[in-house]
């Protein structure tokens, strides 16, 4: 699969600051490539870099092998993490304004049946439920036929039911061809919708792969996870795999049994352990050592 877009050598300053420290990465045509990071970590900017709506101080993006200039915006869709709608009138007139700005925008009608909009068409847009916004804001992105959509946090704030109806859109865009950027907050969404996920701090990119690869390479076996109080940490520093937090304590293993020997052996205070198996989540915390949203 050939990469639709990529970076190479990115970087972005504001004073001394380095926002963006170097990146490179491509992202693969037809594929949902997913860009996660803690506030601060030069996700935002990295993703208005790649949408040509900031320039990089140093290094390059590319579109379909070349630099992107004026003819690239009208080939990509943007769905912003907060739009403000025209007011006082309907979705279908909305949908129609914005269609009037292309000279070949889908039809309305693709456009409706996509973005599940056919109950609201004659519904004022002050009066659309989170979830109804959100389908209208993608509508919008899509207009214009792009091959390239980006979607900056797209089901923040949303309830569940409202966020897996907006999933199943996101398949029905990728299921055209159209490749998907998404930036979330939500790991099980990036887990589920993503074919490769870039994952940064600092400015940096620290790991880039396929979920169950980065999944792979970082974790061995389950993960068992419990308070901790600070007792018996003698004890427990012999064991290996063992992180230990302000108040908890996490033990990567691939021997279950003789693991919770060990933390018996330790007189450690099994309340409240648990099990699992390792997920997207417990990969960005080893790897910032912060919870997505910190």
């Amino acid at each position: 699969m050939s990469d639709i877009l990529r970076i190479e050598n990115v970087t972005k300053r504001f004073g001394r600051l380095a926002a963006v420290d170097g990146v490179s990465f491509g992202v693969p045509e037809g594929s949902c490539f997913g860009l996660l990071g803690p506030n601060g970590a030069g996700k935002t900017t990295t993703i208005e870099i790649m949408e040509g709506i900031s320039s990089p101080t140093g290094g390059r993006v590319l579109f379909r092998d070349e630099p992107i200039d004026r003819r690239f915006k009208a080939k990509v869709g943007i769905q912003f993490q907060s739009t403000a709608l025209p007011e006082f009138i309907t979705v279908k007139e909305t949908l129609e304004l914005f269609s009037s700005f292309y000279d070949r925008p889908r039809p309305m009608d693709e456009v409706v049946e996509l973005c599940s909009l056919a109950d609201i068409l004659g519904r004022d847009n002050r009066k659309l439920s989170g979830g109804q916004r959100q389908r209208m804001l993608l509508a919008l992105a899509i207009i214009p036929m792009p091959e390239l959509v980006f979607l900056d946090e797209p089901t923040t704030g949303l309830d569940p039911q409202s966020r897996r109806n907006f999933w199943d859109l996101i398949a029905r865009i990728k299921a055209e061809r159209t490749t998907v950027v998404l930036t979330t907050h939500y790991m099980d969404e990036a887990q589920l919708l993503c074919d490769r996920i870039a994952i940064m701090d600092r400015g940096r990119i620290l790991d880039i792969d396929s979920p169950d690869a980065l999944l792979e390479k970082h974790f061995k076996g389950v993960l068992i996870r419990l308070p901790y109080d600070g007792c018996c940490s003698d004890a427990l520093s012999g064991l290996e795999g063992l992180v230990m937090r302000d108040d908890s304590i996490e033990l990567q293993t691939e021997a279950l049994d003789r693991s919770l020997k060990e933390l018996l052996a330790a007189k450690v205070d099994l309340t409240g352990l648990s099990i699992h198996k390792p997920n997207l989540e417990d990969l960005f915390i080893k790897l910032t050592g912060n919870a997505l949203r910190s």
